[in-house]
């Protein structure tokens, strides 16, 4: 072989190698590799992941934002989700004026506990604390929540699985407000939740706002896990 082949021979190989993984698909890797052999320590990794990132937030708001929507594009589809689900919001993407006052609110009052989910009829509900209900009527004085021990149910949805609107290459689990006849028009049926499993058990959420006629808004992220 000459010098001049063995140079084009090398590029060609170097031409068809897979492209380096970045550090977002690396840990997300490791994760599931792990969930394999010890699925409650990857839930828990992952779900300090999601913490982490949301702590980042403060400091950096788009570094945050940028790699928990690169998290959530590796996810697949959430699937078989059934009965309470613990929740958190990781983070707001509103703007920087409105993100920090956001969390700042969010961390001395927080009224929203995760979601429950009803498998068999592809529907569920969000669970609040109790103390929810008085100032809920100040903007939807109409509208009834359902007490429970452990707080309230409020904000019925639909879920299925159909392409994500902000990211249309990828196949989410939608959790549907609008489709519910009795959630209140201002705000909660312009929202449109969308879901992936990072790990099972770990769940990462995008909050979407319907801007107009099929546009929409990540407004922030969430994050859902079992119950341990």
């Amino acid at each position: 072989m000459t010098p001049q082949s063995a140079t084009r021979t090398a590029g060609a190989k170097d031409a068809t190698a897979a492209p380096a993984t970045t550090p977002v698909e690396r840990r997300a890797g490791d994760l599931r590799e792990l969930a394999v052999t010890d699925p409650v320590a990857a839930k828990s990794e992952a779900w300090g992941w999601f913490e982490e990132a949301g702590r980042r937030a403060g400091s950096d708001r788009r570094a945050a934002d940028a790699e928990l929507n690169e998290l959530f594009r590796l996810g697949t589809p959430a699937s078989g989700l059934d009965g309470p689900m613990d929740g958190i919001l990781v983070m707001t993407t509103i703007s920087a004026v409105v993100d920090p006052a956001a969390r700042l609110i969010t961390r001395l009052w927080m009224p929203w506990q995760g979601k429950s989910f009803h498998a068999a009829a592809d529907r569920g509900e969000n669970r609040l604390i109790g103390s929810a209900r008085w100032p809920s009527k100040l903007l939807w004085p109409r509208y009834a929540m359902r007490g429970v021990s452990e707080g309230l149910l409020a904000f019925d949805f639909e879920t299925y699985v159909e392409a994500g609107k902000v990211d249309p290459d990828r196949e989410v689990l939608v959790i549907d407000y609008a489709k519910v006849d009795d959630n209140p028009r201002l705000v909660i049926k312009s929202i449109r939740d969308e879901l992936v499993e990072i790990v099972p058990g770990a769940y990462l959420g995008k909050i979407l706002y319907r801007a107009g006629e099929d546009r929409y808004r990540n407004l922030g992220y969430f994050a859902l896990r079992k119950p341990s």
